[in-house]
């Protein structure tokens, strides 16, 4: 596993930095001084006050005397012997010293095994993610799509090299030109460092020649010319997307032939030129059985990798259709996709084959409003060449049986239809039918034909002139024989097509039912964690293999959850691992794909994929890669699909919660204006009422005697109560609604909660006639008695309040069941039935208006609910008989233990 793979690659503060920008020194081969170049416009820079540290550069003489600070280099040794091995990029200790600019040479170099990137470009664009700028060096032939326009001029073939795409996000390029007669000079003289003439570990002495450095001069400038046309693009993109919505779209075919990477290439060339769309198309034949991974060989299956890889370096969307016939495949995704130009290879050597030549002429006429481009091949690799698998597996014994076991009932039916009179005819047909049994059991078109031409010759021996001999007599046979064997081939053939599509149309149908059923369950889950175990069920039915996710959870990883293959028990800690986990926060930190099959952590034992939502990541998800297999293109791009399901529905989810939050706020916002409004216009009155009063009674004393000074008192007393129940009514429910008012649940007795609320109740009972009635003075329920007394306070002034003088008020309990029943009945004038309705809301007074002429806020009863839902009882108002109201709450009833 890679080196300090523990080590975050993010810090906060870089997260926020803006990202860093990148100026390529180019050359077009070692030796034009591309690193003095890069270390003078550095020392330029740090002379104005950046700061720069020198990361790789080679062993330049410049390097030691520049002045900047080094990033010590780690020792990678090689897995078969320690004391081999090469010095390379500290990536984690660059990121740790966080400067403003990074040297580093030679920016296509392939990192040794143990490095967390297969290759230094990865390096640099982790840096450039966290800010920090970075000057680098390149030759022009390591750029991917002019790999082969270089070797065929110098013969040389580099394996380091960087996508096109890299090259064209650079900010800054600038060209080191020199003089090809020059150059060689400096060759002959021996005045060029050691390191220069070796690339890839070969010696690259053969290329110091004019001859091979002037093309090479020449291919240097156009692409720096065109990188500087590409900058001017991109400033007016936006007025060219609005002027030319039709775009060129350019489509390259696929194939598992080593000669489709220059066809890729070609095409990618032509799709900057064009300035158009690039895709990138893989047609998974059957017949050809290159297109099934499973059934195809681990060298076929590993170029089709690397050319899909390719392909995605160059910036190709990649895309993938199934279906038996090739060309057509192809002529209906660029009929439905408005396709302009195709790009296709043709190789000479396998031209003789009929079925791969056909796919190019038979894709001409089928597509005659796009233009075609036919990509030749000429192999540079000592005559390796590629040839397909062939069509039909080779022959089994137990396939090999079956057919013979068919000629032989055939014949035996045959002989049997003879006896009894039938004609030729007859027994002709009987061999066509075990020709098309044949191919429906049988797998591949070569038992077919074998069986075809085997029953002709049974036929002609048993049952024509002369019997029992290969002769015939008659001339009429042979036109006999001729159409037997050509029905028996086309229906073999196409009974084996029907078989096939059948087969097609099944998988197709299977992957489609997982898709259906993942948006289907996804659209079902009630939150992100049944979101995503849904996403994850999906991906092991679909893959067979085991699936880990890690959920997001305050902005960083959660523990992962490990979702194991339907057949095999799966040990967790071998993909949770520190090392595992480390991954997992590179790709939630960085947003994109890393371990097993990729470039960057590829020792790992899963392969990760950020579930993302636009730039955010919401969850990562890790699929087991222990088998070796890697995923085929169309289960690549369905684990994406369903990856992105997955991110919209974590979005959606994350949406709705936000949404719940705003509107919970703006909830809080309107009680907040409500009380504030009620306050504003309801404390008017008590408050201008203490204050008129006080001023009496300091201004007037001497006057007024001493019944008057009492009734002002008493008033005054009367509005400081009202108050006071007000603001406790008013932090009860506050305390309540926001969670921090816990409940003290204790058994008590009835008869005392309601002595005690009786004791708190309003001054003005004793102008009412208050009564209790309990069914048993051992009643007791559960509850915060407090709370309770509170509850009972407000009933019984709400129904002083609203009942004339004199009325009767009655306090009742008894047990109803599992709970107590507690009701406070008066004999007042009634509540409307429409305002029953909207009693209990808060705010709501229904325009009362209390015997002593005061309004009240309606807080009381919103308390009272708030407070018996609390206790998981109900509460509610019902007519009184013969006139009244009835207000009444249950509690759950306890047990009265008469041992203790």
């Amino acid at each position: 596993m890679p080196r300090d793979s523990n080590s975050a690659s993010y810090s906060p503060d870089q997260a926020g930095r803006r990202r860093g920008k990148l100026k390529i020194f180019l050359g077009y081969t070692p030796g034009p001084a591309k690193t003095a170049a890069m270390l003078g416009n550095a020392q330029r820079d740090a002379r104005d006050g950046m700061d720069v540290v020198l990361g790789l550069a080679g062993g330049h003489p410049m390097a030691s005397s520049s002045g900047f600070d080094k990033i010590e280099p780690i020792w990678m040794p090689t897995p078969e012997e320690e004391a081999e091995g090469h010095y390379e990029f500290d990536l984690d200790a660059a990121l740790r010293r966080n400067p403003d600019m990074i040297l580093l040479e030679q920016l296509a170099h392939v990192n040794a095994e143990g490095c967390r990137h297969k290759r230094r470009y990865q390096d640099v664009e982790e840096l450039l993610r966290a800010g920090i700028h970075v000057y680098t060096t390149l030759d022009i032939q390591q750029i991917e799509s002019l790999t082969d326009i270089a070797a065929s001029i110098t013969g040389i073939s580099v394996q380091e090299r960087i996508p096109d795409s890299v090259f064209e996000r650079a900010d800054l390029v600038e060209l080191v030109d020199a003089d090809p007669d020059e150059l060689a000079d400096r060759y002959r003289k021996g005045r060029m460092r050691p390191d220069e003439l070796v690339q890839d570990g070969q010696d690259i002495s053969g290329l110091y020649v004019p001859e091979k450095l002037r093309p090479l001069r020449e291919i240097a400038l156009k692409t720096a010319a065109q990188q500087l046309r590409r900058i001017a693009m991109l400033i007016n993109e936006q007025a060219k997307k609005e002027d030319n919505p039709y775009k060129d779209h350019i489509l390259v075919c696929l194939s598992p032939a080593p000669s489709n990477q220059k066809v890729i290439r070609t095409a990618a060339r032509m799709a900057e030129v064009f300035h158009g769309q690039f895709t990138a198309l893989y047609v998974e034949a059957p017949e050809r059985e290159t297109g099934d991974a499973r059934n195809s060989d681990q060298a076929t299956k590993m170029q089709l990798r690397e050319n899909l890889k390719l392909a995605e370096q160059l910036g190709a969307q990649i895309a993938t259709v199934y279906g038996d016939d090739i060309s057509v495949q192809i002529a209906e995704y660029v009929k439905m996709s408005r396709v302009t130009k195709v790009v296709i290879g043709r190789s000479p050597v396998i031209k003789k084959a009929f079925y791969n030549t056909s796919i190019v002429d038979r894709l001409i006429p089928l597509i005659p409003n796009s233009e075609t481009y036919i990509i030749p091949y000429v192999d540079n690799e000592g005559g390796k060449k590629f040839r397909f698998p062939a069509t039909a597996p080779l022959p089994t014994p137990k396939d090999s049986l079956k057919s013979l076991v068919i000629l032989l009932v055939c014949t035996l039916f045959g002989v049997w239809f003879k006896e009894l009179g039938f004609r030729e005819a007859n027994i002709i047909t009987l061999y066509l039918l075990g020709v098309l049994l044949n191919a429906t059991i049988t797998k591949g078109r070569f038992y077919s034909a074998i069986l075809s031409l085997l029953s002709v010759l049974v036929f002609n021996y048993f049952f024509t002139t002369p019997y029992y001999s290969l002769k015939t007599y008659d001339s009429g046979n042979l036109v006999t024989f001729v159409v037997m064997l050509t029905a028996s081939l086309l229906a073999s053939t196409l009974t084996m097509r029907v078989r096939e599509q059948a087969r097609q149309a099944a998988q197709k149908a299977y992957r489609t039912e997982i898709l259906l059923e993942t948006s289907r369950k996804l659209q079902q889950a009630g939150d992100a964690p049944a979101i995503i175990e849904g996403t994850a069920r999906q991906l092991v039915k679909l893959l067979d293999r085991a699936v880990v996710f890690y959920p997001v959870e305050r902005n960083k990883l959660a523990s992962p959850i490990v979702f194991p293959n339907r057949e095999e028990t799966v040990d967790p800690s071998r993909y949770t691992d520190e090392s595992e986990q480390a991954v997992a926060n590179w790709v939630f930190a960085n947003n994109k794909r890393a371990g097993a099959t990729t470039d960057t952590f590829f020792g790992a034992r899963c392969l990760y994929h950020a579930v993302r939502g636009g730039e955010e990541v919401l969850a990562v998800s890790a699929i087991v890669m222990d088998e070796g297999e890697v995923l085929g293109s169309f289960e690549q791009s369905l684990v994406i699909a369903m990856l992105g399901e997955c991110a919209l529905a974590l979005e959606k989810e994350k949406l709705n919660e936000q949404q719940k939050e705003i509107t919970m706020q703006v909830r809080q916002e309107q009680l907040r204006a409500n009380l504030l409004r009620s306050i504003s216009h309801d404390l008017r009155t008590p408050l201008t009422s203490i204050s008129g009063n006080a001023g009496i009674l300091l201004n007037n004393s001497r006057v007024l005697d001493e019944e008057q000074r009492i009734g002002l008192y008493a008033d005054i007393y009367d509005d400081s109560i009202w108050l006071i129940n007000l603001v406790e009514n008013l932090l009860s429910i506050s305390r309540i609604d926001n969670g921090t008012m816990r409940l003290n649940l204790q058994a008590e007795l009835i008869d005392e909660v309601i002595m005690e609320a009786l004791r708190h109740v309003n001054r003005n009972s004793e102008k009412h006639i208050l009564r209790t009635e309990i069914e048993d003075e051992l009643l007791m329920a559960r509850m915060d008695s407090r709370l309770v007394v509170q509850v009972l306070i407000n009933l019984v002034d709400n129904a002083i309040k609203y009942t004339q003088e004199g009325s009767v008020i009655l306090i009742s309990a008894r047990k109803s069941g599992e709970s107590i029943l507690v009701e406070v009945s008066d004999d007042g004038p009634g509540i409307p039935d429409d305002v029953k309705e909207r009693l209990f809301e808060m705010f709501y007074t229904g325009n009362n208006v209390s015997a002593d002429g005061r309004r009240g806020l309606g807080l009381g009863l919103a308390l009272c609910q708030t407070i018996i839902q609390a206790h998981g009882g109900t509460i509610g108002v019902r007519d009184h008989s013969p006139r009244g109201s009835v207000f009444y709450f249950t509690l759950r009833a306890e047990e009265v233990n008469i041992h203790e």
